[in-house]
C-alpha cells in the first residue's frame, strides 16, 4: 500500500467514526452543541425508541429537553444557532432498525464524504 493510500484508507476511516456513534439503551452519551452541553439516551418502548436529550448553557442555566420517540428510519436533530454568517451547531440522532446512531456537529454523514482524499499512483 502506497504511502497515499494508507493516508486516504486512515481519512476515511478517521472520519466514518467521528460521524456516529451507536447508542446502547439506557446508555447515556455526552453531545455538545455550541455554547449548549448535555447528554442523550433512550429507552425501547411499546411504540418505539424514546429519545431523551437534555442540554444548558452552563450548571446554573434552566436546562432545555427534547423528547421524541423514534420509529425505524426516522431521525431527530436538534439544531442550535450560531454566530451570524456560522453554520448552526447540529446534533442528528438517527433510527436504523434496531441501532440508533447520533452525529456529532461538524461530522459529516458518511454519504457526504469527498473522495477527493483517495488519491491514484
Amino acid at each position: 500500500m502506497t504511502r497515499r493510500t494508507t493516508f486516504a484508507v486512515a481519512l476515511l476511516a478517521t472520519t466514518s467514526v467521528a460521524t456516529a456513534s451507536d447508542l446502547a439503551p439506557g446508555n447515556g452519551h455526552s453531545i455538545h452543541l455550541g455554547r449548549l452541553d448535555g447528554a442523550v439516551y433512550y429507552t425501547v418502548e411499546k411504540d418505539g425508541y424514546r429519545v431523551v436529550a437534555t442540554v444548558a448553557s452552563g450548571a446554573e442555566a434552566q436546562p432545555i429537553r427534547f423528547v421524541s420517540t423514534l420509529g425505524p428510519g426516522q431521525r431527530l436533530m436538534i439544531s442550535v444557532p450560531q454566530a451570524v454568517g456560522q453554520p448552526s451547531a447540529d446534533f442528528e440522532i438517527t433510527r436504523d432498525g434496531d441501532v440508533l446512531s447520533v452525529r456529532e456537529p461538524g461530522a459529516a454523514p458518511i454519504d457526504n464524504i469527498a473522495t477527493s482524499a483517495v488519491f491514484e499512483e
